[in-house]
């Protein structure tokens, strides 16, 4: 339920080296949803510290309505009615951010070439482009996603340096397909880690029904298990198989 008081309190930080962002999202916030803003800046960090231990709370900014501290963002966001994010909860966000923008990036590349954005080409740029931003997103830190990929990939428990190669194979197999050259290694690179990775994830999820997260969008994704990487895994393998079929 709302505040009826429509003038709130915030302190701060607002250093010469270092302004908080949640401070901002903070006044921000407030100002969106109507308030008068009193503004206090923490410039300090003595003077930072001495608000905290006076208030007895351990972080800034804080914000006070109708003389009753609501605390910091996440609280001021739940005060207002909004939504937090939870950090452990499973998410879809990155995959639907990666395959939105691959499509739209597809479509673009094939407007550029053809004059047109629907064309064969354009579905074909889409699956490369999707295997080149996921094979980013593992290389980001690879020690962390074959940790994560460890836990469910068949081939990559046999041979660990597998779990390292993997984003390489899928970046290499994605850009070839993207130029539309050396069929014969992107072909057999992508049907078979595609290949591999489907049978790991129909058996970890739908045989031995695990629940597990997902590294196909890196090794700190809140994906879950499933038919995502499944989706991504397929797909190699229909790009591998559907140019086997056209082009040769």
């Amino acid at each position: 339920m709302l505040d009826t008081t429509r003038r709130a309190t915030v302190y701060r930080m607002v250093m010469e080296k270092h302004v908080c962002p949640y401070g901002l999202k903070t006044k921000d916030l407030l100002e969106r949803q109507g308030f008068t803003v009193d503004d206090h800046w923490l410039t300090t960090r003595e003077e930072t510290d001495a608000f905290k231990a006076e208030h007895d709370v351990k972080t800034t900014p804080q914000t006070f309505i109708g003389g009753r501290r609501i605390g910091g963002y996440d609280e001021l966001r739940r005060h207002l009615g909004k939504d937090v994010k939870d950090p452990n909860a499973t998410s879809y966000t990155p995959v639907v951010a990666v395959f939105a923008m691959t499509a739209l990036m597809a479509l673009a590349a094939s407007y550029a070439a053809y004059g047109t954005p629907l064309t064969m080409r354009a579905g074909e740029w889409f699956i490369a482009f999707s295997m080149c931003v996921l094979a980013i997103l593992k290389l980001q830190d690879v020690e962390t996603f074959s940790s994560m990929f460890l836990g469910y990939d068949l081939l990559a428990r046999r041979w660990v340096r597998y779990a390292y190669a993997y984003p390489f194979c899928e970046a290499l197999a994605g850009v070839l397909m993207v130029a539309g050259t050396l069929d014969w290694l992107s072909i057999p690179v992508a049907l078979f880690i595609g290949t591999v990775g489907a049978v790991s994830v129909v058996k970890a999820v739908y045989v031995d029904k695990r629940d597990i997260k997902c590294a196909c969008v890196g090794g700190s994704g809140s994906v879950p298990l499933g038919f995502v990487s499944l989706t991504e895994n397929l797909m190699m393998v229909g790009m591998a198989v559907w140019m086997l079929a056209v082009h040769h």
